[in-house]
């Protein structure tokens, strides 16, 4: 069935487009909660209303977003960790732990979700973390984990391990 959108819905359309959807979503779905409607000339510029009204909403959201994100480009976050005897950190740092670094680091309200982490930092080091603040705006941060002071002296310890085993493995080659 075609169908006309008059509001976005997340994987399938944003409002104003026209596109052919199966008949058990419209009728069951779509149709019922106002969501789309049938592709009729009254439809049609009802929706090419709502598309141009939410292109000017979208390009006003867009220079909001530029703005912040300049203020984050290039940035680095640093975010302590408690580090265990094998080098990997006790729990791992979220998208909640990025958000309030950023927040503390440069006062940029940030919530949660709009910290793209595919998965929990678990080790330390650096890590390119994206920031999505619009459909069209986004900006990379470095996040670096570091070990706090409690877990310094068991990572100092850790280094010396491997750079004492690097020497003694190259002869054996």
């Amino acid at each position: 069935m075609k169908v006309v959108f008059f509001e976005d819905v997340e994987g399938t359309a944003q409002a104003g487009e026209v596109k052919e959807v199966r008949n058990g979503f419209a009728r069951n779905f779509l149709l019922p909660r106002g969501i789309a409607g049938p592709t009729t000339k009254e439809n049609l510029r009802r929706a090419n209303a709502i598309a141009q009204r939410e292109a000017r909403r979208q390009e006003k959201l867009d220079a909001e977003a530029r703005a912040i994100a300049a203020k984050l480009e290039n940035l680095v976050v640093s975010i302590e960790a408690r580090v265990g005897e094998t080098g990997r950190l006790f729990g791992s740092v979220t998208n909640r732990d990025v958000a309030a670094a950023i927040q503390a680091a440069a006062g940029v309200e940030l919530e949660h979700q709009q910290v793209l982490l595919p998965e929990p930092i678990r080790e330390l080091g650096q890590r390119p973390v994206e920031i999505k603040f619009t459909r069209n705006v986004s900006v990379t941060v470095t996040v670096d984990v570091v070990p706090d002071a409690a877990s310094k002296p068991v990572v100092e310890k850790l280094q010396a391990a491997r750079a004492a085993e690097a020497p003694a493995a190259e002869p054996a080659e």
